[in-house]
């Protein structure tokens, strides 16, 4: 009798998890045969663009911006701290932090794909003195998920490019 209403339970919650449309996110099919990124070598947000776009598989990571068919091209990464609130003593007890990200995705011919852009990923934190290490700790596990969440909406907004030429470009 408990196994039936365990399966009954079960059988409730994934039909209502299709009926509402969920999925797991798969990976992402670009419109693109080859891409060119253009970040540093030392950029970890571009190593894992790369590696997310390879194991897509649909696409081709080109190692010049001749050879691609589009480019992303990375611009300014701003990276910020904010002091949210302190308490009665004068002590930080808030911090915001902010990723601020500009690109542009251009065609072969240099042409924009997609308007200079930018993608703004802001996390709050608590922070505590009596606990330094680890909210140290915890502020680089939240940099790391805001770099990882950097990656996903760059991957949506690629796999979303379609060209914006003018009537006469084409």
């Amino acid at each position: 009798m408990r196994v039936l209403l365990r399966s009954a339970g079960l059988a409730v919650v994934v039909s209502l998890l299709v009926a509402c449309g969920f999925q797991l996110r798969g990976a992402y099919t670009l419109p693109f045969d080859s891409l060119y990124l253009a970040f540093a070598d030392y950029d970890v947000v571009g190593a894992n663009l790369k590696r997310a776009i390879r194991a897509s598989g649909t696409t081709r990571i080109a190692l010049t911006q001749s050879d691609a068919q589009a480019s992303l091209i990375s611009g300014t990464q701003y990276r910020d701290r904010v002091i949210l609130s302190v308490s009665g003593t004068g002590r930080v007890s808030e911090l915001r932090l902010r990723y601020l990200f500009n690109y542009r995705i251009t065609d072969d011919k240099g042409r924009d794909l997609v308007p200079p852009n930018s993608v703004e990923i802001i996390r709050d934190l608590t922070y505590d003195d009596s606990q330094i290490l680890a909210k140290q700790q915890e502020e680089t596990l939240l940099w790391r998920d805001m770099e990882n969440d950097l990656v996903q909406q760059l991957l949506r907004r690629l796999a979303a490019a379609k060209p914006v030429y003018p009537e006469s470009e084409q």
